[in-house]
């Protein structure tokens, strides 16, 4: 962060708002061109929206023609011509919306910005510039608004420009929300209870702190090791911070007795909490166990059942074909008994008559 100004506080103290239409417009910017292909190409577009001395809301915006080399960063094209025909016509839809920066899929700054940076101040006095991370690794904010100021140097030698940055949220009217809610129908999971999605959730949050205190660890290791300056803003922020924590730990003896106290006491309370919160987390394991046992067990009940009943229904099968088999036998055998008899007739008067 370069040295404080007037004009860099005013800028890093601006809130700046993204609406979830731009993210989406750049993304579909950045899987339409062939940039995807490889890590090194970026897409490049304009914001619209409004900019005034503490609020930035961006509201809209439109892809730009843009090329560079790979070698050599210094060595580049953007399309300003496309950039005003596209505003005019953006104006005849909507006038309120105003040019008020660009953008690029990053990940991270690169050398050219500051040339860039500086075409478009034809077209705003204070362009604000966001990296939107296309394919995000970690948890937070796909989004790092910067603006450019003119770095004052304790030496007293010549300024040069750089950025700054200042914190941006993602923020979507009413309208927004609500089609941004359909359109996730698609990727959430509506068999999943709000329960498992608060825990979800909760852990993103988490991972997200983890991420920034890590950030924090590494700045003040570089500082620490030389590397890089020390810069008291940073640090008062830092100690408003941690002057904001509370002291758990419970010191053994102290010159006033109420500190003790209370620190002892926002210590059982915390136990408290954390125990009440582990029973029933212990609790609900419990539950949920017990009520997979039992569907297993009426699972396997049904499958005997289902198994008992099968073999009954094929034995009386069985003894159904070997009644039918005896019945059919039995007339065969009468047949053949008188067929025997009368032939023995026959054959006793045969021999009666040649006698």
């Amino acid at each position: 962060m370069p040295t404080t100004t007037a004009e860099t506080l005013s800028l890093v103290t601006r809130n700046v708002s993204v609406a979830p239409l731009v993210l989406l417009s750049v993304v579909d910017h950045y899987n339409r061109t062939e940039a995807n292909t490889s890590k090194s190409k970026r897409v490049v577009g304009v914001l619209l929206g409004h900019n005034d001395s503490k609020n930035v809301r961006v509201s809209n915006s439109y892809a730009v023609p843009f090329e560079e080399d790979d070698k050599d960063p210094s060595v580049w094209f953007l399309d300003h011509n496309y950039i005003e025909s596209m505003h005019e016509m953006f104006k005849k839809v909507n006038a309120r919306e105003k040019l008020i920066g660009w953008y690029h899929s990053g990940p991270k700054l690169r050398a050219s910005d500051l040339e860039i940076n500086e075409l478009l101040k034809r077209y705003t006095p204070n362009p604000l510039l966001i990296i939107i991370d296309v394919q995000p690794k970690e948890a937070g904010v796909p989004t790092d608004a910067y603006f450019a100021v003119e770095e004052i140097k304790d030496d007293g030698t010549t300024t040069s420009k750089t950025f700054v940055h200042t914190p941006s949220i993602i923020e979507a009217e009413e309208a927004e929300e609500i089609g941004v809610e359909h359109l996730l129908r698609d990727i959430r999971d509506v068999a999943v209870g709000t329960l498992s999605t608060r825990v979800t959730n909760q852990l993103q949050s988490l991972q997200g702190l983890h991420f920034r205190l890590r950030d924090i660890s590494a700045y003040l290791q570089k500082v620490l090791d030389g590397q890089l300056p020390a810069n008291h803003a940073i640090l008062g922020n830092l100690q408003d911070v941690f002057n904001l924590l509370p002291n758990l730990s419970t010191p053994k003896s102290g010159p006033s007795g109420n500190a003790v106290k209370s620190d002892s006491e926002l210590t059982h309370a915390m136990s408290i909490k954390t125990n009440d919160q582990l029973m029933a987390i212990y609790l609900s394991s419990l539950i949920r166990a017990i009520t997979a046992f039992h569907d297993l067990i009426e699972n396997k009940i049904q499958n005997r059942q289902q198994q008992e009943e099968k073999e009954a229904a094929k034995k009386e099968g069985e003894n159904g074909t070997k009644d039918g088999e005896k019945k059919e036998s039995s007339p065969s055998n009468g047949v053949s008994g008188e067929t025997k008899e009368g032939s023995e007739d026959k054959e006793k008067e045969g021999s009666k008559d040649k006698k």
